[in-house]
This record gives structure tokens, sequence and C-alpha cells, in this order.
């Protein structure tokens, strides 16, 4: 399973994905799940990846050659003019991964599932962000669909909903990330760290500050036992119900 986030600030975008793939309760791995595309000055992209790993990386590994030698392959993801047409693209690559490894009739589609999160900005345009899904569709972020999940996103969504403010810093925006995704973890075995982080600033064209950030981070673990205890002293100042 996965947990990865795409944020739209009023100033930027924010991406985070967690880092780890399961084969079985008890066969865990350390894999990539976010991958950035840049042209300095024109363009900056970022897909992140949930579900079936062979898929996501043949997607991955499609985009990535396509993107090497333009003037000899299909549209690359390099050569679109907008973010639009970029979504569109990564749709098809993908709907064309899962329909070649279940052409022969004999495995399902489900088996081979996956679904992405692409956003970033192509200079003309404003940066933005979509959910793409198996089939190949897409959607976009809205005013009043701030960010998009895939992945295991029910334990580490209520925050986000409750908490997030588009005029918020890239500071506050990180904090509110990590303490959904240290909610995830401690619900979730397949969802694990480290996870990868990306800031995009509107207009800069460039890949913004990234880390990775790992269970020896300072920061993070403060995050995450001032939260547990923050909830603790918010349940005990809360009304008793009495019967």
């Amino acid at each position: 399973m996965t947990y990865c986030i795409g944020l739209k600030l009023n100033h930027g975008l924010v991406f985070m994905s967690d880092t780890r793939t399961s084969a079985g309760v008890d066969n865990f791995a350390v894999s990539k799940k976010m991958f950035t595309w840049a042209v300095p000055g024109e363009r900056m992209i970022t897909i992140m990846t949930a579900g079936n790993l062979a898929t996501t990386q043949s997607m991955i590994s499609l985009l990535e050659e396509r993107s090497k030698a333009m003037e000899e392959r299909d549209p690359s993801i390099l050569q679109e003019t907008t973010m639009f047409q970029v979504a569109r693209l990564v749709g098809a690559t993908l709907k064309e991964v899962i329909g070649d490894s279940t052409n022969d009739g004999q495995l399902k589609q489900d088996q081979f599932s996956a679904s992405v999160i692409v956003g970033g900005q192509i200079k003309g345009g404003k940066p933005t962000v979509f959910l793409v899904y198996p089939q190949g569709n897409f959607i976009e972020i809205t005013d009043d669909t701030p960010f998009f999940q895939i992945g295991e996103t029910k334990y580490g969504k209520p925050i986000l909903v409750r908490a997030y403010d588009p005029e918020m810093s890239f500071e506050d925006a990180l904090k509110l990330l990590l303490v959904s995704f240290d909610s995830t973890i401690k619900s979730n075995l397949s969802v694990g760290l480290p996870f990868d982080l990306q800031v995009y600033v509107t207009d800069s064209f460039e890949v913004g500050k990234t880390r990775r950030i790992d269970d020896s981070d300072p920061i993070y673990q403060a995050i995450s036992a001032g939260w547990g205890d923050a909830l603790k002293a918010a349940f005990q100042q809360l009304p008793a119900y009495k019967l």
C-alpha cells in the first residue's frame, strides 16, 4: 500500500509520499514513489504513484524514455503545452501499461491497478494538481477540493479537512502533512517511513526544496509526540457525556 498527498496553496504546491512497498505482512521494502521532470524557467512536473508496483514502474519508465529522445518518440511529458495535456498523457500511458498487462484475458485488470497524482506548472498556466485513475481519466484540484490523496487515505484525511488553509505557509503545510502521515502509519503497517517531500513555489518553474524524512528526524519525532499529547489533552478537556 501507499500514502501520497498533493496539496495546493495560494503560493505553491506541496507533495509528500511514503516509500513503503509490501507483498505480505512479512515482506516490506523501500521504493521511491515521487518522480520529477523540470525544464528550468519553463516547467516543473511531479508525479506520485500508488498501486501495483510493476504497473507504476513501467509507467514511469515509459514517460522517462519518451522524454529523452523527443524527436523519435510519442509526445512526451516535456513537450506538452499545458498541465491538462500532461495529465492526459499520464492517463493514456497508465491505461496503456494496464492494458498491456491484461490483454491476454487471463489476468484481471484490478491486479495491475494503479492511481497517480500529477502536479506542477508550465509557463503560461497556473500551478495545479490532477488525480489520474486506472482507466486513464482524471480530475483537477479545485478550491473546494484543494488536495488529493492516493493509497491508504482514510486515516490521514480528517486532519487535512479540519486544519487546511490555502493561506498557510509551506512550513505549516508540512506540519499538517506530517501529522496526516503519522496518523496513517500508526494505523496501517503498509505505510511507512521514510517520507519524500517536495515544495514548489508558484512561477518559479524549478524544483523547490526536497527532503527525505526518516525515523531519526528530530522535527518529525517532536511533531509525532506532540500531536499525540495534544490529542490526549484535548480529549480530557471535552465534556463528559453523563448517562
